[in-house]
Formats: structure tokens, sequence, C-alpha cells
């Protein structure tokens, strides 16, 4: 029988309302758990990212990513990721907004030593709790990646999780 548990995103900050000339400090954290027969998968990834509103709806910035999982009776395998993200916010009143984040990268793994690139995207809800803190909520996205090793071959994904994953987190907006 197939039992999966899945709980992704004990922490999200992100920007909190469309405002030009702030500073976007998010980041997230995860953990996964996955048992199957006697198969278990256990990770944990942190995702911070800093950015620069440019205009009232535009803001571009870095992401980074340090991920760390393992699989029964196997060594523990870490995976990074560095790179670029841009995000489009869109008002929809005072309370909500919604937001979309594009970002892409390079990445590399200690599982054979496998480097390549990403590209994401990922749409999200902004709720205006107070005085600019908020709660930000996702329901997945697309994705690309690749990955190249020694002795093994290049590996390609893409795909979409709209349903799959659930994102939660709370948000403040830093003026300059």
């Amino acid at each position: 029988m197939k039992k999966l548990l899945l709980a992704v995103v004990l922490f999200v900050t992100t920007i909190a309302s469309a405002q030009k000339g702030s500073i976007l400090l998010s980041g997230n954290v995860g953990f996964a758990s996955e048992k199957i027969g006697d198969l278990k998968k256990e990770g944990f990834d942190f995702s911070p990212k800093v950015g620069y509103q440019f205009t009232n709806n535009w803001t571009a910035g870095v992401e980074g990513s340090i991920m760390n999982y393992k699989e029964s009776n196997t060594k523990r395998v870490e995976a990074y990721k560095i790179g670029a993200f841009t995000r489009y916010s869109l008002p929809l009143s005072e309370l909500f907004s919604f937001y979309t984040d594009l970002g892409a990268g390079y990445q590399d793994t200690t599982l054979n030593d496998a480097k390549g690139m990403y590209a994401n995207i990922t749409p999200a809800i902004f709720i205006n709790v107070k005085r600019g803190f908020g709660l930000n909520f996702s329901i997945g996205g697309a994705y690309y990646e690749n990955l190249c090793g020694k002795g093994t071959p290049r590996q390609e994904n893409i795909g979409f999780n709209f349903g799959k994953s659930f994102t939660l987190g709370i948000s403040k907006n830093f003026g300059l």
C-alpha cells in the first residue's frame, strides 16, 4: 500500500505589496517524507531570494536553493541551485494581489557530480493582513531542468505540478 506524507514550506517570506524602490526578502523552508512499502524517502530544502522592486509591478533579483535528501539504504545527496528571478505583481484589491515568479539558473548535485540548468514559473496569491504583513498561497507551477553527470546520461525533466504542491507563507515589504 502506498502512503505519501508531504509537508512543504514551513516558512515563506515574500513581498507584501507592490511598492517601487522596495527590497524583497524571501525564503522557503520545506520538508518531505514518503514511504512506499519498505522504501522511505526524506528531504529538506531551504530556498532564499533577494530582489529589488524597480516599478510598482516588477521585481528582479537572485535566488538560491540548498536541498538535502536520502532514500532508504543510500547515501545522503545534496543539491544546490543559484539563479535569477523576475516577479510580476498585479493588485486585485487592497486585500488581494496576484503574482508570478519566473526563475532560471544553474544547479549542481553530489549524485554523480551532476550539473545543469533549471527554469520555473510559479503563480501565487497574496493576502494583505495588516500594515504590509500578509499571507502567500501557491498550488504549484511549471518547471524545466536538465542534469548531466559522470557515468550517467543527460536527464531532462519538464512538468506541471499544479495541485500537487501547496505553499503557505508570511510576508513583509521592506521599503528603502
